[in-house]
């Protein structure tokens, strides 16, 4: 793609990449339980008999435990395919070109998060300083912790159906404040357990004090009145977007620091002497970051260490920059550190003319 897309405007961003844009209200292809087979049935109740399109149904390997099954007549269509899955959840299958497209439009935002990060990080610490815990207090000490411990910010929905806790889902059990460190210990994303140690000062002493409240949750503010309320990942990301002045999310903050820290990793590499060499450091850094982000090396690569710099290192068009990291060092107290600035010269010099 040569410029970014615009997602907010999904009908444009679809025409952008010669795709229609569709919705399964429209419609389309059903699919029908016959004994030990599915049939397909048109708009109009009739068997879909063109090969193409049954062979474009049959790539698409929908689950057949999936019911309410809803296939676009079209091979252009922006969606492909819906169903709901055996746990009553609605499942979407797009278009190759757009799931791409959006993709890549989440690493194009990661310039924009960075120049704003600065704007983040001092409201931040004027919330900190807040007297009372105050919503906006107590949602910058979630962002404080997600800043420096990368836990995925959670949401309700996880925890409920599948016993995973994020951020701002903890409990008071999963936080154990000790001296000048706080230890997380809860199940997260997709089973997995995590044990993350955060030492600072300030934050543990802010920490414990949300921990104090009365009730379950960790992160919890006191209303005007005194009462005790939660908070959650909208607010979180209302507070981003409002501070930042654009639609980012939790998630963003998560994408800029996967790539951020798979830049320091890489810049302290001697320069490589093979291709092969190459690959294994980037498989080594990916393994360390995907440690940090508590996902798997898959998974960071292709969602939260932006490809252009992967790309750069094994080809070493990374080079030049890494000779130029000395020139480049926080100079504001709520500034982008050294690391982060030359982040962001090397992803607007890869941006497209």
């Amino acid at each position: 793609m040569n410029a970014p897309i615009d997602l907010q405007n999904p009908a444009q961003a679809a025409k952008a990449i010669k795709l229609r844009y569709v919705s399964d209200t429209m419609p389309g292809i059903l699919r029908q339980r016959a004994k030990d087979r599915f049939i397909y049935v048109n708009a109009k109740a009739e068997p879909v008999d063109d090969e193409a399109t049954l062979e474009r149904i049959r790539k698409m390997a929908l689950p057949p435990a999936w019911e309410h099954v809803w296939i676009c007549p079209t091979p252009n269509g922006h969606l492909q395919a819906t169903g709901i899955d055996t746990k009553g959840r609605k499942q979407y299958r797009y278009h190759t070109r757009w799931n791409t497209m959006r993709s890549e439009s989440k690493f194009t935002r990661i310039i924009s998060f960075g120049e704003k990060l600065p704007l983040l990080r001092k409201r931040i610490q004027d919330d900190l300083r807040l007297r009372t815990l105050s919503r906006e207090k107590v949602i910058a000490i979630a962002l404080s912790v997600m800043e420096q411990t990368l836990i995925r910010i959670g949401n309700a929905t996880y925890e409920k159906e599948y016993g995973s806790y994020g951020l701002t889902t903890l409990k008071n059990r999963h936080a154990n404040v000790e001296g000048n460190a706080v230890r997380f210990s809860f199940k997260g994303k997709k089973g997995i357990y995590h044990d993350i140690t955060l030492r600072d000062r300030r934050l543990a002493r802010l920490v414990k004090a949300c921990r104090d409240i009365p009730g379950k949750e960790l992160f919890q503010y006191l209303g005007d009145d005194g009462t005790r309320h939660s908070i959650d990942s909208g607010m979180v990301n209302a507070y981003l977007q409002e501070t930042m002045g654009e639609e980012f999310s939790a998630k963003d903050f998560r994408t800029w620091a996967g790539t951020v820290n798979a830049l320091r990793l890489l810049i302290e590499l001697e320069p490589c002497q093979s291709e092969t060499e190459a690959k294994k450091n980037v498989n080594t850094i990916l393994d360390e970051v995907s440690h940090r982000l508590g996902n798997t090396r898959t998974v960071c690569r292709k969602h939260y260490v932006h490809p252009q710099l992967l790309d750069a290192y094994e080809c070493s068009d990374l080079n030049p920059y890494v000779k130029q990291k000395k020139r480049y060092r926080q100079t504001e107290a709520y500034g982008l550190d050294g690391a982060e600035k030359l982040l962001l010269r090397f992803l607007k010099d890869k941006q497209p003319a």
